[in-house]
């Protein structure tokens, strides 16, 4: 099921939620109730539940993005250090030139092909991938240069090389999810709790109250989904993609 899907439904549970038990309700209420007789400590509370449970959302929503955006920066950086690495060693003899690019592009070429969709579908990085980096490692630190040029070049390209390998831990670290269970918990307990209080303050059955009601509990759901979708970067409807390995390497 597409993710857009399941936000659409959502959305229209909420809503339909809100209307039915506002009919319910509006149906069993006793005919000499006086909706506009709401106690003020009930309003004042519904405000402040309303204030908090926002904030609350913010910092989600906050905390999620920053993840996907950290993610990738992570891709980002893996990429461009393996281009570098690619670029740099162009001052090493012809073999040694071509087994390190040659390296460098069965690992870009794997990780676009194979395992980025290891971490979609089990969230979590491959050891062949790992293999295939330390082969990149190998060739470059094995390497004894053989000339004041070439000596210039080894130390910035094992950097690289650290760089990549840095890259791709904490790639590997942001494949799960990042939203621990407890805050989630408490993020739908605060849905619930929020909407709920609308009917502390005895809507009726108009029709401008129905559609703010069914809006409100709408635009919860919405940014529940929002939180959801962004808190696995690799794996969800708004994911992390391989972008950044094909601009540097378009023919992996």
């Amino acid at each position: 099921m597409s993710d857009w899907l399941v936000l659409v439904l959502a959305m229209l549970g909420a809503c339909a939620v809100v209307v039915i038990i506002t009919l319910v309700r509006h149906r069993r209420a006793p005919e000499d109730e006086d909706p506009s007789e709401t106690p003020d400590v009930i309003e004042y509370m519904t405000m402040w539940i309303g204030v908090v449970y926002a904030i609350v959302l913010g910092l989600a929503i906050a905390g999620v993005w920053e993840a996907r955006s950290a993610a990738e920066d992570t891709v980002q950086a893996e990429a461009q250090a393996l281009h570098e690495v690619s670029e740099r060693v162009r001052v090493y003899p012809a073999d040694v030139r071509d087994r390190v690019r040659a390296d460098v592009d069965a690992y870009v070429s794997y990780v676009v092909d194979t395992e980025w969709k290891s971490m979609t579908d089990r969230g979590e990085v491959t050891e062949q991938g790992a293999r295939l980096l330390d082969r990149v490692r190998q060739d470059v630190t094995d390497y004894q240069p053989r000339s004041d040029f070439e000596a210039q070049a080894y130390q910035p390209l094992v950097d690289q090389v650290a760089a990549a390998d840095q890259a791709r831990n904490a790639r590997a670290d942001s494949t799960g999810a990042t939203m621990p269970s407890v805050v989630w918990w408490g993020l739908l307990s605060g849905a619930v709790i929020t909407v709920g209080m609308v009917f502390a303050l005895q809507i009726r059955r108009t029709a401008r109250e129905l559609v703010l009601a069914g809006l409100f509990s709408a635009t919860i759901a919405f940014m529940l989904f929002l939180i959801w979708d962004f808190d696995a970067p690799f794996s969800r409807g708004i994911a992390v993609t391989a972008d950044s390995f094909l601009t540097l390497f378009p023919h992996a």
